[in-house]
């Protein structure tokens, strides 16, 4: 292994960046002037914009997320534009896809599903790939992240199955046989305790749900009710001590619990509920 590469992994474990091999190999492939694959072992100088991968290692130094510096982040079954407008979307929140495909068994379906924040567009896609015959709506607040879900749409030519709107669910019409939504649930105290990575580079409106973080199921108990058809689903991500206070608050919602789902690392992660 080379003085450049040593050099340069020494200055990311440094830093303490958690994964130093693997965000370095990111930065050079980012940074390459050919398609090969850049391996750490066999490495020339040459094949990279030394000027372009200094740029982005200083911001990997800086703390700044590999997803964030390369606008790239996996999700289910594909890959999806991200930037500081838009939350990273996580492994744990693909439980939402798994459970509208327990829940849903015919992929051909004919179902009007909406999705509540989001983002990048990543559920909303991601169900458009599963669900043939659906139609999404897809809704956000923020004009960035609509411009980013817009982006995210059109690159997987889904634009006439997935309907993007800048709203809230206080001005939906119709109503929906799915409903999902990852909202913001991080608590005042939550939010200012979280990672660096996390505080300085995800848009603080994805992650603030109010002073004890559950400020968007009190709405939700309220509201979706009122746009869902008679056996509706919904599936909602959680905080992972908000359970038995979620649990609590739909109670009141005249909306049926049907389970809940850990994550990878048995944290509380997901809720189902339905209409009767």
């Amino acid at each position: 292994m080379n003085n450049f590469i040593i050099s340069n992994l020494q200055k990311l474990k440094n830093k303490k960046i958690q994964n130093p091999e693997i965000d370095l190999r990111i930065l050079l492939n980012n940074s390459k002037y050919t398609e090969s694959e850049i391996i750490l072992s066999n490495f020339n100088l040459d094949q990279i914009n030394i000027e372009h991968f200094n740029s982005t290692l200083n911001r990997r130094l800086a703390n700044e997320p590999i997803s964030k510096i390369i606008n790239n982040k996996s999700f289910w079954k594909d890959d999806f534009y991200v930037n500081q407008f838009v939350l990273d979307p996580r492994p744990e929140t693909e439980a939402i896809i798994e459970e509208c495909l327990n829940i849903i068994k015919t992929k051909d379906s004919h179902i009007k599903i909406l999705d509540i924040g989001t983002g990048s567009g990543a559920i909303a896609i991601s169900l458009a790939r599963e669900f043939n015959n659906s139609h999404i709506t897809a809704i956000d607040i923020s004009d960035q992240a609509i411009e980013v879900a817009k982006k995210n749409i059109i690159d997987k030519n889904l634009y006439e199955k997935i309907e993007l709107k800048k709203t809230t669910i206080d001005h939906m019409n119709g109503k929906f046989d799915l409903i999902v939504s990852n909202p913001p649930y991080l608590s005042k105290q939550d939010h200012e305790n979280v990672s660096i990575e996390i505080k300085n580079f995800e848009p603080k409106i994805a992650l603030d749900g109010g002073e004890d973080g559950l400020n968007f199921y009190r709405e939700f108990a309220k509201k979706i009710p009122n746009i869902m058809i008679k056996d509706a689903y919904l599936i909602i991500e959680i905080g992972e001590k908000q359970f038995n206070d979620c649990k609590d608050i739909f109670s009141y919602s005249g909306l049926n619990f049907l389970k809940k789902v850990q994550d990878l690392q048995k944290k509380d992660r997901i809720m189902v509920f339905s209409k009767l």
